[in-house]
């Protein structure tokens, strides 16, 4: 007789990989259940098998669950391990796919500033900045402003000046570079699949080359079918898995396409619409099926404490690592998006280049994660301008998030600070946004600060490591780990007395309290930072 006091234990089953039992009933079978209760079990069996029946009511979910299992490991952020999900409902479930913002952040119809869709046009993106910037400023000068870069870039080094140092260059250049193969337009295993195993037989290339994800045909299941919220809901939840911090939707109609690039920055392809079933790419152009009428657009937060390393009027190669780091993992949030849509039947495309498929700030407005401000950047409740934008485009159904009003804009009327601070004063001082673009890289159709970017390209280039100084001197760009922030934030965004005078007196303030001092460059290497630097309690008491 046994320790129970003759009471019959069942045996234990051997739960199989699937949640099989490897006997006479499928685990969650009713007859399976029944027959449990006659017998003893374990507090842990008992417990199961509540879970079990709980799961019974949940909507069913054959052959999505494996399609998720299909997508391999991948690493997570710190709010997610990769145990956190096993099927796609409960991934529409977590907390992750709700986007709660703070209370005085409302949503709106259109977003805080002016827009004419008549003026606007698709955008020719090898007119930025970083691609015709020696044409802007004339070739003669531009080959110098190089030439002397990279000479005082050798230099500083050999002097191993703070904030240049090797070290410093290489946290830098590493941070921007990700995996073995360029961003592609229709995913890097479709596009370069055959070009990486062709480099490798030429021993190009070393370690492994990634197998093709599974296709929902290839499966040998239906593609994944849901409503436009739940599928929004969806791509939230598996975007932050990812190592995303906010995530929006537009629709594509025929204004809002407007704001996908014309040219592609990267080789000067067209970008067209076009009615056919799939996308393809030719050496003239990348075609965008007309069924592909839904954009992501995600952000990802940057490091406040790497970002404010300076070098008296100069950012150092240490400030530039918090926005090449970004880039970086922007590149692997956007592979693994265009696979997770793979292998859910549907097509998901993104821009060969940093600079992306379409303007991204301005999608990041219209998606309401933020709104444009004075250094013609999106400025976030949460994260203010720390934050960089990517974009992708899909014919997944997904239902559009709105435009939000949070004071942001109208405080940057009377602020002036990343104006004011700009090394190469090329932010505009205007009290009023203007319609007036300031050259060809400047896109018209909306009312802002338009920048002189030939101005601040050609400070990059003075600098050695490029510039961020109006990213780091905004007054939105804090932590936020004091309440003090949230009540600043509630009031210039509800407040309706004497607002230009209040938000003055903010503005002051942040100098008064010193979040505008430069930050000693060598201590950030002493630091005990948080994973990829960022740390920020975007959830407070007052919400």
């Amino acid at each position: 007789m046994s320790a129970m006091g003759g009471q019959k234990r069942f045996p234990v089953p051997r739960w199989g990989p699937l949640g099989y039992h490897r006997g006479r009933f499928r685990e969650s079978s009713l007859e399976y259940r029944r027959s449990c209760r006659r017998y003893y079990w374990t507090p842990e069996i008992r417990q199961r098998l509540r879970n079990q029946e709980a799961a019974m009511n949940r909507p069913s979910t054959v052959g999505k669950k494996a399609r998720m299992e299909n997508l391999g490991p991948d690493e997570a952020p710190e709010e997610c391990s990769a145990e956190s999900f096993h099927d796609l409902d409960s991934v529409m479930a977590s907390p992750m796919a709700q986007w709660k913002r703070s209370w005085w952040v409302r949503e709106v119809d259109k977003p805080t500033l002016d827009i004419d869709w008549d003026a606007t046009k698709r955008f020719d993106a090898t007119q930025i900045q970083q691609v015709s910037w020696h044409k802007y400023v004339g070739e003669e000068k531009a080959q110098e402003l190089t030439r002397r870069r990279r000479e005082k870039m050798r230099q500083w080094i050999l002097e191993d000046r703070p904030g240049y140092t090797l070290r410093d260059r290489a946290l830098d250049i590493a941070g921007g570079q990700s995996g073995t193969v360029d961003p592609t337009f229709r995913g890097s295993w479709a596009d370069v699949l055959a070009q990486t195993a062709k480099d490798r037989d030429e021993q190009k290339l070393s370690g492994t080359i990634r197998p093709k994800p599974m296709s929902p045909e290839e499966l040998g299941v239906p593609r994944w079918e849901g409503k436009p919220e739940e599928n929004s809901r969806m791509i939230r939840t598996a975007l932050r898995h990812y190592g995303a911090h906010q995530v929006g939707f537009v629709e594509l109609d025929e204004r809002t396409r407007k704001l996908i690039y014309s040219v592609d920055s990267k080789d000067g392809k067209r970008i067209e619409f076009e009615n056919v079933e799939q996308a393809y790419e030719t050496g003239e152009k990348r075609v965008i099926p007309e069924k592909v009428r839904w954009l992501i657009v995600f952000s990802i937060q940057m490091s406040e404490e790497l970002i404010k390393r300076k070098s008296g009027p100069m950012p150092d190669a240490l400030s530039s690592a918090a926005t090449g780091s970004v880039y970086g993992q922007a590149r692997n949030i956007t592979d693994r998006l265009q696979n997770f849509l793979y292998v859910l039947g549907y097509q998901g495309l993104k821009g060969t280049w940093y600079n992306g498929l379409g303007i991204a700030p301005a999608f990041g407005v219209l998606a309401g994660l933020g709104e444009l401000s004075r250094l013609n950047r999106m400025i976030s409740p949460e994260y203010g301008p720390l934050q960089r934008v990517f974009v992708a485009v899909t014919d997944l159904p997904l239902e559009p998030t709105k435009p939000i009003d949070a004071g942001i804009m109208n405080f940057c009327r009377t602020c002036k600070i990343c104006a004011e601070q700009c090394p190469a004063d090329c932010l505009s001082k205007e009290t009023e946004p203007y319609w007036e673009p300031q050259g060809p890289w400047n896109n018209p159709g909306h009312k802002t600060w338009y920048e002189d970017s030939p101005a601040c390209s050609t400070w990059w280039a003075v600098s050695t490591a490029g510039c961020s100084t109006c990213f780091a001197v905004c007054a939105f760009a804090k932590k936020n780990e004091s309440v003090i922030h949230d009540l600043v934030k509630i009031t210039i965004a509800k407040n309706r007395v004497l607002p230009d005078r209040v938000n003055a007196f903010f503005t002051k303030m942040d100098g008064v309290f010193g979040y505008q001092d430069q930050r000693v460059i060598e201590e950030w290497w002493d630091m005990d930072m948080p994973p990829r630097g960022t740390k920020n309690t975007v959830r407070t008491l007052l919400d």
